[in-house]
């Protein structure tokens, strides 16, 4: 067992309710016992949106909400997949040919991208077959991680059914990576605290090498995630994926102006680090070098001095070939801006001055505002929800996720928090019939949770 792999816990399932409705739910199912059970958490990022894929460090908590999957490896070289809950279709498949469908992101393909991942990484010529029976508390498409969750968790599925191991760093990595399947250009920080989280403290995400540092949070404030009920899915609309592009394109042009090989500069982080520069002058150069008017693809070209077959065949990504124009100057400011807050974030946490907890709240504001003008993330409802997060006692209160949809993080004062719950139920939740429905699971005070976890029966 590597020293920092994956926790493997012995539980009775008496004391663990789910974990035995689980257990009884899989007997009905495939008529015989799980034999160990795999947990992978959500996440909430408290700021850093949009950034891990440019290279930055961004400061996300695990939640209590998760993924959790019974697994019994079985002699057949087939997966059986199934869901507790009856709006998620059984799937079955070879486990020797794993095709991952891209036009339509399914719950299923999400974990197959974990299970082809582990697969790859060993060239396992004969997996495991595997039965397993999903439960999931995230909200689906929230922006809460749901699809990395799974991704993470059928990764530590294939690693233990198959009786490997690796450390937290490498599953993170592969499962980064495998996630990608699906047509999702991600940075990695889904996945980095899916594995790496603790419970008690939040974590500064660094790339390239993966590393992690504590982050205290004020023990007066609590961090309340209120969902928009406006669903988003990254794998299924395009906006990610442009936004990838902006900043990817922004890259090049930033680093042609400053002389740097832009062919190998594949992130706003590296031209930073190839100047030796600061953030704060990575914004005077981007304002002296873009400007704020979109940018057609012709013009790109023509800075570039490629033709637009090589920009499409080079730079841009399957699903945004056909993009006409990118908006550059705003991407690249929010990047650093952002970049910035979130140092700032980790510095107020550690030095905890008397006002940390207004210098907190003044940075979400900062980042939700940048997330809504520069990097155009957000929507009406996410403003409105935000609104009245603030109107409700919130010292800051930002989108998190991809945003266009999906929740928002409040910072509340401890001995605010239970008016402000009150208010905002009344305010967003119980003028609308069908969030109304859903209230109970979208409004939530959460605090830091552990990583993804092995459970075997004791």
């Amino acid at each position: 067992m590597a020293a920092d792999a994956p926790s493997t816990l012995p539980v009775q399932l008496v004391e663990q309710p789910r974990l035995q409705k689980l257990k009884d739910m899989f007997i009905s199912k495939f008529g015989s016992a799980p034999k160990f059970y795999v947990r992978a958490p959500g996440r909430v990022n408290l700021i850093g949106e949009h950034i891990d894929y440019c290279g930055y460090a961004v400061l996300p908590m695990a939640i209590e909400q998760d993924i959790l999957i019974a697994v019994e490896p079985v002699k057949t070289q087939v997966v059986q997949l199934a869901n507790t809950n009856s709006l998620y279709l059984d799937f079955s498949a070879s486990v020797n040919n794993i095709q991952i469908n891209k036009t339509k992101p399914q719950w299923h393909n999400y974990f197959l991208c974990g299970l082809k991942g582990i697969q790859e990484h060993f060239g396992l010529n004969n997996p495991t077959g595997m039965n397993c029976l999903l439960d999931g508390t995230i909200p689906p498409s929230s922006g809460l991680s749901s699809s990395s969750a799974l991704v993470c968790c059928a990764g530590l599925v294939t690693l233990t059914a198959n009786g490997k191991t690796l450390s937290k760093v490498e599953l993170a990595e592969i499962c980064t990576k495998s996630e990608r399947y699906i047509g999702t250009e991600g940075g990695g920080m889904d996945q980095s605290i899916s594995f790496l989280a603790e419970e008690g403290t939040a974590k500064l995400i660094e790339f390239s090498p993966l590393r992690t540092t504590d982050v205290i949070l004020p023990s007066r404030a609590a961090f309340v995630i209120a969902n928009s009920c406006v669903e988003m899915n990254k794998a299924a609309t395009s906006h990610y994926n442009i936004r990838v592009m902006e900043c990817r394109l922004a890259t090049k042009l930033l680093s042609k102006s400053k002389g740097l090989d832009w062919k190998k500069t594949l992130r706003l982080h590296d031209v930073q680090t190839k100047l030796g520069v600061s953030l704060e002058e990575m914004l005077t150069i981007v304002e002296e070098v873009l400007h704020p008017e979109p940018y057609s693809t012709e013009e790109i070209c023509k800075c570039l001095g490629i033709s637009l077959e090589e920009l499409r065949s080079q730079i841009l990504s399957q699903n945004t070939q056909d993009v006409s124009s990118f908006k550059l100057y705003q991407r690249a400011k929010h990047v650093y801006s952002e970049a910035a807050r979130v140092l700032e974030f980790k510095k107020i946490c550690s030095e905890a001055p008397a006002n940390a907890i207004q210098l907190l709240g003044e940075l979400m504001n900062q980042s939700y505002i940048s997330c809504r003008e520069m990097y155009e993330c957000s929507c009406p409802e996410l403003d409105r929800l935000v609104d009245i997060c603030l109107q409700s006692g919130a010292i800051g209160s930002r989108l998190t996720g991809a945003g266009w949809g999906g929740c928002t993080v409040s910072m509340v004062p401890t001995d605010k928090l239970n008016t402000f719950l009150k208010n905002v139920k009344k305010a967003y939740y119980q003028t609308d019939v069908q969030r109304l429905a859903l209230e109970n699971n979208c409004l939530f005070a959460t605090k830091p949770g552990r990583g993804a976890l092995v459970f075997v029966e004791a």
